[in-house]
């Protein structure tokens, strides 16, 4: 999970929940239904470009609307390696490490664009924008944040803190 490549699906301001997966979907909890679902509210031919791996990168506010645990669960499903934005909703932001998705704060996202190639390394805290020949450094997560990416998710994390009789 340290170093992480991939190209830039660009998104603006306050892309809310109901875009990322829409509430038409919230019928399931599948996590792959909801997968082939995620982000077409906001642009109907993600999913026939996106690559595994990929980021998406977007302005303020990123995660905001409702509390529902789908949409983070939806674009780690699909495989999105992280999402870089200047801000997150805080229930987004939480949602996010609780399902194992990396999320990361970059102020100057506006200085990536769609298509560029970025290599994320989340031990030291940089974004090497291969395109541009640019670095950005994130706000640093948390050290028991990072246990849960690394376990993939609070869940995972409990089991395996249970499995070593530390829970």
């Amino acid at each position: 999970m340290n170093i992480q490549q991939g190209k830039v699906w660009k998104f603006g301001e306050n892309i809310d929940t109901d875009l990322i997966i829409a509430a038409r979907y919230l019928n399931t909890s599948d996590p792959q239904v909801l997968a082939s679902h995620v982000m077409e509210d906001a642009r109907p031919d993600f999913l026939q470009h996106f690559t595994k791996g990929d980021f998406i990168v977007a302005g303020e506010n990123f995660g905001c609307g409702s509390s529902r645990e789908h949409a983070p669960v939806a674009l780690k499903t699909a495989g999105v390696s992280a999402v870089i934005a200047k801000s997150f909703a805080r229930i987004f932001y939480r949602n996010s490490f609780n399902t194992g998705l990396p999320i990361l704060e970059v102020k100057e996202t506006d200085e990536i664009r769609e298509g560029d190639t970025l290599e994320v390394d989340m031990a030291q805290g940089t974004i090497k924008n291969l395109t541009r020949n640019q670095t950005y450094a994130f706000k640093p997560i948390p050290p028991f944040m990072m246990e849960l990416l690394e376990s993939g998710g609070l869940i995972e994390h409990a089991k395996a803190k249970i499995a070593q009789g530390v829970l």
